[in-house]
């Protein structure tokens, strides 16, 4: 079964407006301004979930800034890339390379993303301390000279925090662990679980949820399947995407999986 061209859904479906940006693209600092004031004020019980909510906001951002749906020029992009991905001390520039890849040739071999699909959920969560430096990796070595400066930078982010924690901050210290601990789970939530036991076809290679609670939690990113078949729709948009999409999926026979 064919899927109805992005056209035919709604041109609305690709417009972000300039407060949409702005607000996308402020969410993880603001998330870090949040943390640094509860441990400032002792709150220590609520640094875990507002480190939670701070992978959320980057990831939602930096998904968008990858697939160019916040209408970002060329040089904004990139240092969107690394300003974001500095925020969990991660490379935002091999996020791009490898999401990329992973669009254009899930399932395969030669899809580093993807690997963990293929992998048991104890095997993924295994994968994990390991997951975002095969990336990295893969991304450098297929990069140009230009690209091989923002990697290397970025690379550098994490041994960085992690120095300047222990030299002069136990708040920036357990924020740096936090990231990069929390990054361990990558190939078990956004690989393993959307894409198991994967089909052949588009409609088939991924899941999606409903719900109200859970995709309002993750920012719209559980909309898998949508994102999959268009990927230039922002995550702020993939809600009404995925409601305009019911009845196509009906039809085909795809069952999302029901949440809260």
């Amino acid at each position: 079964m064919t899927v109805p061209k992005l056209s035919e859904l709604g041109p609305d479906l690709l417009v972000t407006t300039r407060p949409r940006r702005i607000l996308t693209l402020s969410l993880p600092y603001a998330g870090v301004t949040l943390f640094a004031a509860a441990w400032l004020a002792g709150w220590w019980w609520s640094t875990p979930l507002i480190a939670f909510a701070i992978f959320v906001a980057v990831v939602t951002a930096t998904h968008d800034v990858v697939h160019r749906s916040l209408g970002l020029g060329r040089r904004a992009t990139e240092w969107a890339l690394f300003l974001l991905g500095a925020v969990l001390l991660e490379s935002g520039h091999a996020y791009r390379a490898t999401h990329l890849q992973h669009h254009r040739t899930f399932p395969s071999e030669e899809d580093p993303e993807g690997y963990p699909a293929n992998l048991s959920a104890l095997g993924a969560l295994v994968y994990g301390p390991v997951f975002l430096v095969r990336l990295w990796w893969w991304a450098y070595r297929r990069g140009s000279v230009g690209q091989r400066v923002w990697l290397l930078a970025e690379a550098a982010l994490p041994f960085a925090a992690v120095g300047a924690g222990v030299l002069f901050s136990r708040g920036l210290l357990v924020y740096a662990v936090m990231m990069i601990v929390g990054s361990w789970v990558y190939p078990l939530l956004t690989v393993h679980l959307p894409h198991r036991h994967y089909g052949d076809t588009p409609l088939t290679q991924t899941h999606t949820l409903r719900g109200r609670v859970v995709p309002a939690l993750f920012l719209e990113l559980t909309y898998h399947l949508e994102h999959h078949l268009y990927p230039q729709v922002p995550s702020h948009h993939l809600a009404r995407l995925a409601r305009r999409l019911d009845p196509v999926l009906a039809d085909a026979g795809v069952k999302p999986w029901k949440v809260i």
